[in-house]
């Protein structure tokens, strides 16, 4: 079966000290993030990959990452595929808010990709290193038959998701009794390692607690489209028609945000995927020194080599 590794990497966050964040070498030859991100959904079994970003970024991108991996892919036998998230991409009946600048969120990302996709799917950030183990299991879970409505979510523990460099934005999780689905998801933002563990604006989290990295997994039957673009296009209208006219100029259609919802009224499920691996991202440019050092210590431990793609191709 064809599975989809959706890769949302448009941020209009991305530039710090002059360079575009997803695009910075972290590997023993110039790697970035993605690149391990990709190996080890190749290596779990995903057979194509699509990349959502802007189009102002589309060169650089592609010097740096797409041209290499379309040809990595092409000996492999995975299909590589572009989607283009635009400001301009909104409901029918609704107009861009004058000023406007950054695009629509994670939800408007995954949207941007509809045409493309006609078979299970998951979604990733660009910028965050997940480990081998939640590829292995979301692609697991996607080979499965699920109803419609059954979603999966790759399940981080809070303590090891965190910034040793200032807050981050998380998708902070309840559970049911049995912890083996989500009952919410409520994106809490400032996230930093206080004095006596976790907290946000002053208040304290369960550090062993499952957060969402918008690591996402969605059925679909091959061929078809997957159910939950109908639910994303429903969604954004709805968030135009409420959300947007309350903060024209920085509100944001989140996937947390959507999904949370969907779980309140009970009209979906998430099936929790549990991971023990350390998050770990370059949210801040003094973040990319750790990143380097972790990958190192990987490929010293034997989890990748130093040519990353060499057991793949």
């Amino acid at each position: 079966m064809k599975t989809t590794l959706l890769i949302m990497a448009a941020g209009i966050g991305s530039r710090f000290g002059g360079s575009i964040k997803q695009l910075e070498p972290v590997g023993m030859h110039g790697e970035i993030i993605m690149d391990y991100s990709i190996h080890d959904a190749m290596e779990a079994g995903f057979n194509k990959i699509i990349f959502v970003i802007r189009k102002d970024i589309e060169k650089d991108f592609k010097e740096v990452i797409g041209d290499r991996i379309e040809k990595i892919c092409a000996k492999a036998g995975v299909e590589i595929a572009y989607a283009f998230q635009r400001l301009q991409d909104i409901p029918d009946g609704y107009c861009v808010p004058d000023g406007r600048i950054k695009p629509w969120g994670t939800g408007q990302a995954v949207l941007a990709a509809k045409d493309l996709i006609r078979e299970p799917f998951a979604v990733i950030n660009a910028d965050d290193f997940y480990g081998k183990e939640a590829f292995i299991q979301l692609h697991d879970w996607l080979l499965l038959e699920h109803a419609e409505n059954a979603l999966s979510m790759a399940g981080f523990i809070l303590k090891n998701t965190l910034s040793d460099n200032g807050g981050v934005t998380r998708g902070v999780c309840k559970m049911s009794d049995g912890h083996t689905h989500v009952t919410d998801v409520v994106e809490t933002s400032n996230i930093i390692k206080g004095e006596n563990g976790p907290e946000a604006n002053g208040i304290a989290l369960d550090p062993e607690t499952y957060v969402s990295m918008n690591m996402w997994g969605f059925p679909a039957e091959e061929g078809n489209t997957p159910a939950f673009m109908q639910v994303l296009e429903t969604g954004f209208e709805t968030f135009f028609r409420e959300s947007v006219p309350r903060n024209p100029l920085k509100a944001e259609y989140l996937l947390p945000t959507l999904i949370g919802g969907l779980l309140r009224e009970e009209t979906y499920t998430v099936k929790v995927l549990p991971t023990k691996d350390k998050w770990f991202g370059v949210t801040y440019k003094q973040d990319k020194p750790m990143v380097v050092e972790n990958i190192r210590r990987l490929i010293k431990n034997g989890l990748y080599q130093e040519e990353l793609f060499a057991d793949l191709i």
